[in-house]
């Protein structure tokens, strides 16, 4: 693996390997989202436009419910209408676990969302309804042999636009048979494998090129012939012309580390939590306790039990290490007894900023790729910091970038440590970050006004660490990233100033010895046994009575 937290942990690990999790991918008819193509199909379709108007829209979109159910009733296959709120995946697993069905259609879903719709007034004139109403929305179940478990999700209402589901995963799986290649998964993750470094070479396939004509082939495949025909059959497809085009709209992309001993993944996994925590600001990571097995769903009454915690004697602990950056999330979270997963969640893959359509996908897969290297590198940095001699010394001297002279870093200044604080924080942020944002959280953490540190200080700052090779700017960007020798070194010196000098120094000023913890943890014993030595040296100095 190329990033820092795997490699420190190598000799822990039985194996690892990266994966495509969760895809999806909007189908759409280009020229039926176009008034003027719209009207153009719908002649193709019915021979005029005479019939162009708002009673045969609905009527189509009623003839796409009754076909399907009366399909549905005649092969056996379930039907169900779901309410707003529930978890239609967890659902159909269930239905799944009963199914007899190996390849095809197994259940159809039926819930309401936003989709949009045509609305005709006079001389056919088409606009769409505002605000988008919410319709029927069917979602169809599918045993591919190639992709296993895919959703279809679908609108009843002209010009049908679609969702393609899919779980790199389940391909992965399928592909791992066909291979003979053992494996032991549970839910969305292998725990056991016979050949591990066969496995992540199967799930390395789906970064290439070839992966475009997989998808393509695998939505071509049931779209038309088990989702459309309920709407408009195979010959109406062909006479209108109604073709689906396909681009990327949410991607996730994880690797998934396998501990020789779960023991110990628990312990780096809570080791590597407590040292972040305060380091990162993380006001998102979540902790549920007191489960008797792995929690997957659980229904809330109201929003004020979202964030409940439940304590327990618990026999399982699950946690969430989560980090939102716009439309981008990282997570690191346990999966069953000894794979630790680090993840990228790109909810919509306009954020990346390298297109969308389906020709894209293996780039956007190399920009998720990406995200998570540097995330996991700047945990690293975080986990494992460690300052050299020589940068202590020249930290407070002038440096220069470009022809510019620039002052030194002096962390006996508050403003020098917000700044540097700032920047441990912003460090794992997808795509760097910018002055704006770095005196946004200094703001924060100083409580300063705008007027009081704006972007133009920050800029300056900025400048100074990139004289001591804190930081680096992204190429002709104005974003900058932290550099890991450097990154490794603030955190040093910043863990050192606040969680051993301060209350170090704080200990030795007490005027009557102190109680100590009722339940002392490890590091409190440590800071007592400290403390008792460090105020003999301070006697012994003369700075301490």
């Amino acid at each position: 693996m190329a990033d820092g937290l795997s490699k420190r942990y190598a000799d822990l690990l039985t194996g690892s390997y990266d994966c495509v999790d969760r895809i999806v991918l909007n189908a759409y008819f280009r020229m039926g989202h176009h008034p003027g193509g719209f009207r153009v199909w719908w002649r193709a379709l019915t021979g005029s436009e005479d019939t162009l108007d708002n009673t045969h829209l609905m009527r189509m979109a009623g003839r796409f419910s009754r076909r399907l159910r009366a399909y549905a009733q005649a092969k056996g296959i379930p039907v169900v209408d779901c309410p707003a709120g529930e978890r239609k995946h967890d659902l159909a697993e269930k239905y799944l676990a009963k199914t007899n069905i190996t390849e095809g259609l197994f259940l159809i879903l039926v819930g309401r969302a936003q989709a949009p719709v045509w609305e005709v007034s006079g001389k056919h004139h088409l606009e769409r309804k505002k605000p988008l109403p919410y319709v029927n929305h069917y979602s169809f179940h599918i045993l591919d042999p190639d992709w296993g478990h895919i959703t279809i999700k679908i609108s009843g209402h002209p010009p049908f636009p679609a969702q393609v589901i899919l779980n790199g995963h389940e391909y992965v799986a399928c592909q791992a048979r066909k291979a003979g290649i053992r494996f032991t998964k549970e839910g969305n993750c292998f725990t056991h494998i016979s050949d591990a470094a066969g496995l992540a070479k199967i799930a390395d396939t789906l970064s290439g090129q070839r992966t475009i004509g997989r998808l393509s082939r695998v939505c071509e495949r049931w779209i038309y012939t088990t989702c459309l025909c309920f709407a408009l059959d195979l010959e109406e497809q062909k006479q209108s012309g109604f073709h689906y085009q396909y681009s990327n709209y949410q991607v996730e992309y994880s690797r998934n580390l396998i501990f020789e001993v779960g023991g110990q993944m628990d312990q780096v996994f809570q080791a590597l939590i407590d040292r972040s925590r305060v380091l990162l600001d993380l006001k998102t990571v979540r902790t549920i306790l007191g489960y008797k097995r792995r929690p997957k769903y659980r229904k809330r009454k109201n929003k004020s039990a979202e964030w409940e915690v439940t304590v327990e004697k618990p026999t399982y602990d699950l946690t969430i290490f989560r980090l939102h950056c716009g439309k981008l999330t990282l997570k690191i979270y346990t999966k069953g007894e000894r794979v630790l997963r680090i993840e990228t969640v790109v909810h919509n893959t306009k954020e990346l900023r390298c297109g969308r359509s389906l020709r894209y996908f293996p780039e956007i897969v190399i920009e998720a790729k990406g995200i998570l290297e540097r995330f996991m590198n700047a945990l690293s940095c975080i986990d494992q910091c460690f300052i050299a001699d020589r940068m202590l010394e020249q930290l407070p001297a002038p440096s220069q970038v470009g022809k510019t002279m620039v002052g030194g870093i002096d962390l006996n200044k508050p403003r020098m440590r917000w700044v540097i604080e700032a920047l441990i924080a912003l460090s794992p942020s997808p795509g760097g970050f910018t002055a704006s944002e770095l005196a946004s959280r200094v703001r924060v953490l100083s409580q300063q006004r705008e007027s009081e540190y704006g972007p133009r200080r920050a800029a300056y700052d900025l400048k100074k660490l990139r004289g001591k090779k804190v930081i680096r700017r992204i190429g002709p960007t104005r974003r900058y990233e932290s550099i890991p020798k450097g990154l490794r070194a603030m955190t040093a010196l910043m863990v050192l100033r606040n969680k051993a000098i301060q209350p170090l120094l704080a200990a030795a000023q007490e005027l009557r010895p102190s109680r100590g913890a009722q339940n002392p943890s490890a590091i409190d014993r440590h800071y007592d046994t400290l403390r008792a030595a460090m105020q003999g040296v301070f006697h012994e100095l003369g700075l301490a009575a």
